[in-house]
């Protein structure tokens, strides 16, 4: 009786590994993705939106040399759409900031408050200190993956 419970059992577990199987992208690794991020919630028009794209905790959010991508898109209308081609299905994180007045930091006050607004993927809620890489990351997979990144104003913006 016991053997016939224990091969019930390795039965069992086979057919789990078996499906999980399945559901594994391709080992190919030539399917690329699309990550799509809409900003939301700009106080004005004013200056451009940097981002960085990391894979990984290594330098998030704000070490842009550790970043796989990063870059800074002119201001021009209402509706900010930025566009990630060519991602390896995975995970990632993206931060980002309104740089108000073009010189491509993120200004902050004498107690490192940010003067200028700031958000990151997954929405994360900001209390003491930026999020880790975990609370903003979002998996890509599929030809195209959408997200939402609204922004956080502390000082007026």
């Amino acid at each position: 009786m016991n053997l016939l419970k224990n091969k019930f059992q390795v039965g069992i577990a086979l057919l789990s590994v078996i499906g999980n199987l399945a559901f594994l992208p391709s080992a190919e690794g030539s399917v690329n993705s699309n990550l799509s991020v809409t900003v939301k919630g700009l106080k004005n028009q004013k200056g451009q939106v940097c981002f960085s794209l990391f894979s990984s905790s290594r330098g998030f959010p704000s070490n842009n040399k550790r970043a796989i991508k990063a870059q800074c898109v002119k201001l021009g209308n209402n509706n900010v759409k930025l566009n990630i081609p060519s991602l390896k299905a995975g995970t990632y994180a993206v931060a980002m900031f309104h740089d108000k007045n073009g010189d491509g930091k993120l200004n902050t006050n004498s107690l490192g408050i940010p003067k200028e607004g700031f958000g990151f993927s997954r929405n994360p809620r900001i209390l003491t200190g930026p999020p880790k890489f975990g609370d903003s990351a979002v998996f890509v997979v599929g030809s195209r993956t959408n997200i939402q990144i609204n922004m956080n104003y502390f000082l007026g913006g």
